[in-house]
């Protein structure tokens, strides 16, 4: 990227700044109350900055009043734009979103809760101009979360990444920047089960990892419960892996080499030791065993084939209800289609 290297640290102004464009994605889900300080705190960094910005605000359905916060803020502010969904569709469609209507030259994710801070922009963005196509931040240490969350997420990165064919960063979640040929290789993906973390990894091209210290959240309480982290869990899972599959193939050739090994002792005990075999007990532990391993066979099964149901479908991963900005930008990028016709 030879543009790039015309660049020095630390950022200056300067014109090849001037045609760069950066865009922050924010998903939004019932945030109303960390919203005010997120605006704040990312304004104070991209005023700090020298290349243009946008702001782009992706309200997931919220029913707290955040998704009128962002439309009222997006009409008064000219770098802000509100992306509202029609409904509630997860945050993996609602960053798809936000990447979708994002036009920078770099694409920056960001948590509304403010756990990511954002004054580490102007970092990511050296290890952009310094050739990283994609600017992972990894989680040195994780402020304001149980020993149990903090526990279990350390092992599922790391289960993740052991059974996964793709390399996936640990302990990394979406705050990463990428570049626009970064983003045009996760626009080409075309599945409707996303999981975000995996994509961002499968799209290889070149990396560059900075650790962080995560922060407590700065309002509010979070959306996602044990539950809703373990669902999360297991989609990126059978997302990028077919080790379950493996795993329940496995179980069950354990599970008959057993049952002939347990039938051959039985025959030895009862016609050369002559040994009476007790058949009730035994023989309901054995049924309730293969029926356990069954079940989770036939479950592990159905989550396959329900994903390729799902993509079958053909579904689009999110619908837009409306997208608001100020009436200055608007005209602005109309003026400039406009004239993009005119010179073609």
């Amino acid at each position: 990227m030879p543009v790039f290297k015309e660049l020095r640290s630390p950022l200056k102004k300067n014109n090849v700044n001037e045609k760069l464009l950066l865009s922050v994605v924010v998903p939004v889900y019932n945030e109303r109350q960390a919203l005010p300080v997120l605006y704040q705190r990312v304004q104070a960094v991209l005023q700090s900055i020298p290349i243009k910005n946008e702001l782009i605000l992706v309200d997931d359905g919220s029913k707290d009043g955040s998704d009128d916060w962002i439309a009222d803020l997006a009409l008064r502010v000219p770098n802000v734009r509100a992306v509202r969904l029609s409904r509630n569709f997860g945050k993996e469609a609602a960053l798809t979103a936000g990447i979708d209507h994002a036009n920078g030259d770099a694409v920056i994710i960001l948590d509304a809760d403010l756990q990511d801070p954002p004054e580490l922009i102007p970092q990511m963005l050296q290890a952009w101009h310094e050739g990283a196509d994609v600017v992972a931040m990894k989680r040195r240490s994780r402020a304001g979360e149980s020993f149990t969350k903090k526990t279990s997420a350390h092992f599922f990165y790391r289960l993740l990444n052991r059974i996964s064919d793709t390399d996936i960063p640990e302990d990394t979640g979406d705050f990463r920047l990428m570049s626009r040929k970064a983003v045009n290789a996760l626009a080409a993906l075309p599945e409707r089960n996303r999981y975000m973390k995996g994509l961002f990894a499968w799209i290889g091209l070149p990396t560059t990892v900075i650790e962080y210290d995560r922060a407590p959240r700065a309002a509010g309480q979070s959306q996602w419960n044990y539950l809703n982290l373990f669902h999360l869990a297991f989609e990126g899972i059978t997302s990028f892996s077919i080790a379950p599959l493996r795993l329940a193939t496995l179980a069950g050739v354990t599970t008959a080499l057993l049952g002939i090994l347990f039938a051959g002792w039985i025959v030895i005990k009862t016609l050369v030791l002559g040994e009476p075999t007790p058949g009730y007990p035994s023989l309901i532990a054995l049924i309730t065993f293969l029926g356990g391993v069954q079940l989770i066979s036939i479950g592990l099964l159905g989550e396959y084939m329900g994903k390729t149901y799902f993509e079958a479908k053909q579904r689009p991963v999110y619908l837009v209800r409306d997208v608001l900005q100020t009436k200055s930008v608007r005209l602005t990028q109309t003026r400039t289609q406009g004239h993009q016709r005119d010179a073609a």
